[in-house]
């Protein structure tokens, strides 16, 4: 007896920690999505990919897991998803130490005589610009030799990887917890392993604020050589460091699984042997061959899909999870860009603030429904509500705008500065014409005149003293401050109307994930409750299936692709290309990224009524096949309203199905 707590110990605190393990990698990866963009110049759709191909990993394999992995060793399958977790982990981090150091577009340089620093504009012969008045587009040397395939492909593959991994954790771990643990220790047991989870994400965003503070190449460059700041949009944190982190702890994770046996002595007793044949049995025993499991398979999903309230859950939750898939990878990007906030201090807040009102959220709509003892059409209605109230809420999100940044040439014109305008304005004028200039670098300087241009030589400087962050320009033709013709290294701050809208944002941002998460319990006690318990497997399976498919792997694709559309400035690769982007139209960011959302959930409005009609409607379809479905509900209300009696153990397994 002594032995077997030790090992259901051991099993709890090994599953826990390997839940903590993926869901902290997974946060991660999300919050390095600018990072990885910036240092590998990809738009936002390949971070959809990237971001993506972790379900695409998870689907691989799921069917194999779930079929053959209860017959074999679960403790060491799970081990070795755990290790495969680190190996993709690793991998994912590899490009780092495979290419070379990050370079970015700077006319800035760090020397200790300041009159050695050459001028920005060089007033060379206008013949040498191409027709459309850039200078010719000379490769950088050492491309000729370089490798064709993007090193992104790599942070992809060990994406692809993690997801095959991870796919034993949750259906084995919970599959083993089931069969050792008591009917009364099993939920208590599955709800300490999820409370652990969601501890997860909030150290994986924090992890990702500390790296991005820390520069790229830390420990290979000196950092009194680097003249940006995190704040700038050409900065790449240390992504490749939390992975390492991320992946040691993952492997760490492994090791427990490894010592555990096959299987535990079951600590309950014995049921009795009348009890023990299930009234589906006959259904489940046939043979295994490809006739068979196709005789059985094809009509129980064709009546799974046929159950009116599980299609429509199926709709709904598909539906929404696209809108809050797209959010949640890209919500700390939009902090970044429209906001103008940090990496470090958007991940920070992602993860102290939003993950644990999600986390408060889940756990309070599961106590309300147990207080309120809510049946399947009050699970329903307060699902219904909460997504309602969420969507009404999250249409402030319209009104807590910032102004576009004031850059020359980008969002505003050189000869009509009071105005801001989203058209595209040419980036060569009167002021600049003396300079032969490069239309493709971003090398912002912040005038005098509170106006942002895009280097210093389109701002028409021809002069620099200083070195470093400290470099000042001077004779800027195109700042036109009497007397002041000078230009300072980075952004204009422009932050007054952000600073004083960022805090509603917030507040608006917690309540919303909060109220949006209380249905999230009920909704899923909805999906388990509605159906038949010989179908129970198939509609989770299938529902994990479909979520995932349907928008686990599009949903940060499109939603990538949209942020795309409102670029106004592409980054230029070291070797040629479209690289990166560097400044963004943020209002129309803002309305474009809301209204898919809004448009999302008013489809999700329409369907979701229709819950409410169709539970009734499964009663009736229960009573057509017997009315085995009917008293499983009638089971579970009386359940829910004798919860403070005694447990009688003549309840049979489908009870406890039902309830779990």
């Amino acid at each position: 007896r002594i032995l077997f707590a030790l090992h259901c110990f051991m099993f709890l605190v090994a599953l826990s920690f390997a839940y903590f393990a993926k869901a902290l990698s997974g946060s991660y990866m999300k919050s390095t999505i600018t990072q990885l963009e910036r240092r590998f110049d990809i738009p936002s759709y390949l971070i959809g990919v990237i971001d993506g191909s972790f379900e695409i990993g998870n689907l691989l394999v799921i069917a194999f897991v779930s079929y053959f992995g209860a017959k074999l060793h679960r403790p060491k399958i799970i081990a070795v998803g755990c290790v495969l977790m680190s190996i993709g982990t690793f991998i994912i981090a590899l490009p780092h130490f495979i290419i070379g150091r990050y370079e970015f577009e700077t006319s800035v340089r760090w020397v200790v005589n300041s009159t050695l620093n050459p001028s920005p504009c060089r007033p060379d012969s206008l013949a040498n610009l191409t027709e459309d008045g850039t200078l010719p587009q000379v490769p950088a040397s050492g491309c000729e030799g370089e490798s064709n395939l993007s090193m992104w492909i790599y942070v992809l593959l060990g994406n692809v990887l993690r997801g095959i991994g991870e796919t034993p954790v949750q259906p084995l771990g919970i599959s083993y917890i089931d069969d050792f643990a008591t009917e009364e220790n099993a939920a208590l047991y599955v709800g300490c392993v999820q409370t652990i989870s969601v501890v997860g994400p909030v150290f994986g965003y924090l992890l990702g604020s500390l790296c991005a503070k820390i520069y790229v190449d830390i420990g290979f460059v000196k950092m009194e050589t680097i003249t940006i700041t995190p704040s700038d949009s050409r900065w790449v944190g240390a992504w490749w460091l939390g992975y390492l982190i991320a992946g040691v702890i993952t492997l760490l994770s492994a090791i427990p699984f490894w010592f555990l046996p096959r299987s535990l002595p079951v600590s309950r007793p014995e049921v009795p042997e009348k009890c023990t044949p299930e009234p589906w049995s006959n259904e489940v025993q046939l043979p295994l061959t490809q006739e068979g499991l196709l005789a059985y398979f094809i009509p129980t999903l064709r009546t799974l899909l046929a159950h009116p309230v599980y299609l429509v859950y199926l709709c709904v939750t598909i539906i929404q999870l696209n809108s809050l898939i797209g959010m949640v990878t890209y919500k700390p990007k939009y902090i970044e860009q429209h906001f103008r906030q940090s990496a470090s201090k958007a991940n920070f807040l992602m993860g102290v603030i939003n993950i644990p009102a999600v986390a408060l959220g889940m756990f309070s709509g599961g106590l309300l429904m147990k207080r309120l003892k809510l049946n399947i059409m009050g699970a329903a209605k307060f699902a219904f509500g909460t997504s309602l109230i969420g969507y009404i809420l999250s249409l402030f999100f319209f009104a807590m705008s910032c102004e576009n940044a004031k850059v020359a040439g980008v969002t505003l014109s050189y000869d009509n500065i009071e105005k801001i305008s989203y058209d595209k304005h040419p980036l060569f004028t009167d002021c600049n014409s003396k300079c032969v200039c490069s239309s493709s670098d971003w090398d912002p300087v912040c005038g005098e005149n509170g106006i942002t241009y895009v280097s210093p030589c389109l701002a028409g400087c021809t002069t620099s003293a200083g070195s470093g962050k400290n470099t000042v320009f001077s004779n800027c033709s195109c700042v036109g401050v009497a007397g002041n013709y000078t230009a300072s290294t980075g952004h204009c701050p422009q932050k007054d109307d952000c600073d004083r809208m960022f805090p509603y944002f917030l507040a608006l941002s917690v309540i919303t994930s909060f109220i949006i998460s209380l249905g999230g319990t009920p909704g899923y006690m909805l999906l388990i409750r509605c159906i038949k318990p010989q179908l129970k497997s198939l509609a989770l399976g299938f529902h994990a299936l479909a979520t995932r498919t349907l928008a686990g792997i599009p949903a940060p694709i499109y939603f990538g692709a949209i942020i795309d559309t409102t670029c106004l400035k592409w980054g230029q690769k070291r070797c040629g290309g479209i690289g990166a982007c560097r400044i963004y139209n943020t209002t129309a960011y803002r309305l474009y990224l809301h209204m898919y959302y809004s448009v999302v959930c008013e489809s999700l409005f329409l369907i979701s009524p229709n819950i409410q009609h169709n539970a009734a409607l499964s009663v009736t379809f229960s009573l057509r096949n017997g009315g085995t479905e009917l008293e499983v509900l009638r089971k579970e209300e009386l359940v829910i309203s004798n919860s403070d009696q005694p447990h009688h153990p003549s309840e049979n397994s489908t009870d406890r199905q039902t309830r779990l």
